[in-house]
């Protein structure tokens, strides 16, 4: 199974020093029932595209709680054994927690398939987004066009080996 792991670029940095995206329990992303059942598709590139997708709003709001944090938002796959990311059946079809798992340990960074990354031109519109998530919240339509703006900024695909290169 795939996973989408949300981090920020010191996270990422910290991955990369320690060797592993942990430690655990971490909060990950992946497609689960639930989020089969919201993106009503059976196309596994467009489900794991929603599962990327919410990773990314995740890691928005990792940015949003860190002034000091460089605005680019970083999802790290990594594919674990199944059964090792686990769906709470609690949280059913919860719009703030669709495609949400539990993975009990820390990740091997050696074990990620690719990172995925904001482009550098997107920093204006993610700090905007991480500055309206608040009202956003509070159902301020304004606010969650500011947010929605970050979303059009494809995250860019990198190969693990060029990790040393986004972090510093």
């Amino acid at each position: 199974m795939r996973v989408y792991v949300p981090l920020t670029l010191s996270g990422l940095a910290a991955a990369h020093g320690a060797g592993e995206v942990g430690p655990g329990p971490l909060t990950a992303y992946a497609v689960t029932p639930g989020l089969r059942e919201w993106y009503v598709s059976d196309d596994i590139e467009e489900l794991e595209y929603a599962a990327l997708s919410r990773a990314a709003a995740a890691s928005l709001r990792m940015i949003a709680q860190s002034p000091d944090e460089v605005r680019r938002r970083v999802v790290v796959a990594v594919d674990v054994p199944d059964g090792s990311a686990v769906a709470d059946p609690d949280q059913g079809l919860s719009a703030s927690s669709l495609g949400e798992v539990r993975i009990a340990a820390a990740l091997p960074l050696a074990k990620a398939a690719a990172v995925h990354v904001d482009a550098g031109d997107a920093e204006k519109d993610v700090a905007a987004a991480a500055a309206a998530l608040g009202a956003a919240d509070l159902g301020d339509d304004d606010a969650q066009f500011t947010v929605d703006g970050a979303e059009d900024h494809e995250l860019l695909w990198f190969g693990v080996q060029e990790i040393p290169q986004l972090i510093r």
